[in-house]
C-alpha cells in the first residue's frame, strides 16, 4: 500500500489526458483547494479502441477500514469494470455500456444508488440518475423516484421515448408505469448500514464513519470513437424530502460530448450545480485545448471548496482523468492497451 492510495492493478498502462478544452465564465468562485489524481499519467498519441472508467462516490473512507470491507469495494469495482470491458471489447457502444455497468452498481448495496440508497429525513428513499450520449448530445434524467429498481434505465427511456430531458417525482413514476421498468417497494432499498448512518445523523452525532458522498458513475469510449456518461445516486443522508442534487442535472453531475469529454461527478451536489462542473470540464477540453486531466484539476481547484468531491472524465482518444479533493474516491479504469486498475485512496 502506497502513502496516497491502495491500488489493485492488472497490467497497468498509465494513460494520459488527451487534447482539446474551454473557458466558461461563472459567477461566485469558491476557495481554491488541492486535488488528488488517480495515478501518474504520461502522454500518449495512440488512439485507443476503447476505454472505460467508473466511480463509487467521493468521501471519507478511512484507510483503517477492515480488510473485508476494502476487499468488498475492490471486488465490486473489479466485477463492474470487467463487465464494461467485455461489452466494449465485443463492439458494444458506449451508451449501452455505461447503462449496464451502472445497473450493476445500483443492484449492489455497497454503493449509494439503487438498492444501497441512503435515507432521507423522513426515512424514505429518493433516487436520481442521468445519462448522456456524446455523439448526439441526447440525454435523459429522472429525479426523486421512489419505486424504480434501476433509475439509470428509466433515465435512458426519458432520453429515447420523450422530447424531454428530466422527469421528476410523481411524473417520473407515471412514466415508469408506462414503460414497464422493474419496480420495487421502498423496503427493497433498506440496508442496515445506511439506516444506522441515518439514525446517527438524526441524533446529531458525528458523521457516520466511512461515509461516501453518494453517487456511482461511468464514462466509456467505444470502438466507433464515441463517448457516453451516466450517473446515479441515492443522494445525501437525511436530505430534505424533494431535494435534488447534481447527479440528474446535465452539465453539473453528468455531461458527454465527443468534441470535449464524457464526465461523471460525485460530491457536494449543490456546489457541482452552482459551478456547472461537468460542463466546464468538457468545455475546457473542447474550446481551450486542455488535456482532460488538467481540465478536471483546474475546475476542482478553482471552483470547489476542499472536500467537495471528484470527477471521472474520458476523451475520444481514450485519455482518462480520475480526480478528487476528498479523502477517497473508489474508482476503476481500463482500456484497450490492457490497463485495468482498481483504486480507493
Amino acid at each position: 500500500m502506497s502513502v496516497e492510495m491502495t491500488r489493485r492493478t492488472f497490467r497497468p498502462c498509465w494513460c494520459a489526458a488527451g487534447a482539446f478544452l474551454i473557458v466558461v465564465v461563472m459567477a461566485a468562485g469558491c476557495a481554491k483547494s488541492g486535488t488528488e489524481s488517480a495515478a501518474p499519467t504520461s502522454t500518449t498519441k495512440t488512439q485507443l479502441d476503447y476505454a472505460i472508467a467508473i466511480h463509487g462516490g467521493a468521501g471519507t473512507i478511512s484507510k483503517d477500514i477492515s480488510v473485508e470491507r476494502r476487499t468488498a469495494y475492490e471486488n465490486a469495482l473489479e466485477n463492474v469494470l470487467r463487465r464494461g470491458v467485455e461489452m466494449l471489447e465485443a463492439g458494444g457502444d458506449a451508451l449501452d455500456t455505461v447503462e449496464a455497468v451502472l445497473r450493476m452498481m445500483e443492484d449492489d448495496p455497497l454503493f449509494n444508488a439503487g438498492k444501497g440508497a441512503v435515507f432521507n429525513h423522513e426515512g424514505g428513499h429518493e433516487l436520481d440518475a442521468s445519462i448522456m450520449d456524446g455523439e448526439t448530445l441526447a440525454c435523459g434524467a429522472v429525479a426523486g423516484v421512489t419505486t424504480v429498481k434501476n433509475p439509470i434505465s428509466l433515465a435512458r427511456l426519458v432520453m429515447e421515448r420523450t422530447p424531454h430531458v428530466l422527469l421528476a417525482g410523481p411524473g417520473a413514476e407515471v412514466f415508469a408505469d408506462e414503460t414497464g421498468v422493474d419496480r420495487v417497494d421502498q423496503e427493497y432499498f433498506f440496508s442496515q448500514r445506511r439506516y444506522d448512518a441515518w439514525r446517527k445523523t438524526l441524533e446529531k452525532k458525528s458523521e457516520a464513519k466511512d461515509a461516501v458522498r453518494g453517487t456511482v458513475g461511468a464514462v466509456a469510449l467505444d470502438r466507433d470513437g464515441h463517448v457516453a456518461a451516466a450517473t446515479s445516486t441515492g443522494g445525501l443522508t437525511n436530505k430534505r424530502f424533494g431535494r435534488i442534487g447534481d447527479s440528474p442535472v446535465i452539465g453539473a453531475g453528468t455531461y458527454a460530448s465527443d468534441a470535449g469529454c464524457a464526465i461523471s461527478a460525485t460530491g457536494k451536489g449543490e456546489e457541482f450545480i452552482r459551478n456547472a462542473v461537468a460542463f466546464q470540464v468538457s468545455m475546457l477540453v473542447e474550446l481551450q485545448g486542455l488535456d482532460v486531466e488538467s481540465a478536471a484539476r483546474q475546475v476542482l481547484e478553482s471552483r470547489l471548496e476542499p472536500e467537495s468531491g471528484g470527477v471521472i472524465a474520458l476523451t475520444t482518444d481514450g485519455s482518462i482523468a480520475m480526480t478528487f479533493n476528498t479523502q477517497a474516491m473508489p474508482r476503476a479504469a481500463a482500456d484497450s492497451t490492457g490497463r485495468f486498475e482498481v483504486l480507493i485512496w
